[in-house]
């Protein structure tokens, strides 16, 4: 009895340790694994919310009916044309108003007099709703490509702008001096140390920035396009097709989460030093 007790504990034993890299795997992906979940569960009760109350389609439309409208819409191809154009404006907006906010917030980091100067200007034009601006800037500038990429450079510039600043000041002084003493060039002191060192700060205005910058693209189309999920959340406005105002609202959710992934991974790449 003693023996055959002994060997189901070895038997238990070796199950266990067969079945620990599943639970391993499991805790360590536990916060991945989350996420997908909770969509599931949010699907489901819109789901059920639909078929408890009856709502007609205009009204709220059931995930099954909008994910039948996605697939008719990317059948006809069209589908396609709109979230090129609205990821056109948005990458290029982003490329113009990045590039500003940088290179006026490491000139501006570097020079307090000059940013006391700047700052009441700069806040003055962040106090401006961009929803109030943006029909100026499609009179000024037109209905077509330029309109929407100026509203897309306006509303990202801000948010990497003040990270930039923080960012190049949070740079530790006596490393500065240090490679100044060393004989450092200016471009090597960007390089090696400026840059390096404000990083951590300027990633989170960029995540903010990317993610804003789909609102900025949006609200450029609903003051006039041709193309673009803005443009096509405004039509089915118009004709109460709400199951494809779902597929458009939905999918600039689906590129802003992938912006911002990208924004993450980007991090996780070039911040390596700090782990």
């Amino acid at each position: 009895m003693m023996f055959e007790a002994h060997e189901g504990s070895i038997h238990f034993w070796k199950e266990s340790k067969k079945a620990a890299p599943w639970r391993q795997w499991l805790t360590q992906h536990r916060s991945h694994l989350i996420a997908p979940l909770v969509l599931l569960t949010v699907i489901g009760l819109w789901a059920l919310l639909v078929e408890w109350q009856a709502y007609p389609p205009f009204i709220l439309p059931s995930p099954a009916l909008v994910w039948q409208k996605f697939w008719t819409l990317a059948a006809s191809g069209g589908l396609w044309l709109h979230i090129g154009v609205t990821m056109f404006e948005i990458a290029l907006g982003l490329s113009i108003g990045l590039s500003a906010a940088f290179a006026l917030g490491y000139l501006l980091g570097k020079h307090h007099a000059l940013e006391r100067i700047a700052a009441p200007y700069i806040i003055a034009s962040q106090s401006i709703p961009i929803v109030a601006i943006a029909p100026l800037i499609v009179i000024w500038m037109g209905s077509g490509l330029t309109s929407k990429v100026a509203v897309t450079a306006l509303i990202t510039f801000f948010p990497t702008l003040v990270a930039t600043i923080v960012g190049i000041r949070s740079v530790d002084p006596d490393l500065h001096d240090l490679m100044c003493s060393l004989r450092a060039t200016r471009s090597q002191l960007f390089w090696k140390l400026e840059l390096p060192a404000s990083l951590p700060v300027i990633f989170g205005g960029l995540k903010l920035s990317v993610t804003l910058a789909v609102v900025g693209a949006v609200v450029g189309e609903f003051m006039g396009a041709t193309a673009g999920l803005g443009y096509l959340i405004n039509l089915s406005r118009g004709v109460l097709d709400t199951p494809m105002m779902f597929v458009a609202i939905l999918l600039l959710i689906v590129i802003a989460q992938m912006l911002y992934l990208t924004v993450v991974a980007l991090e996780a790449r070039l911040l390596r030093w700090q782990r």
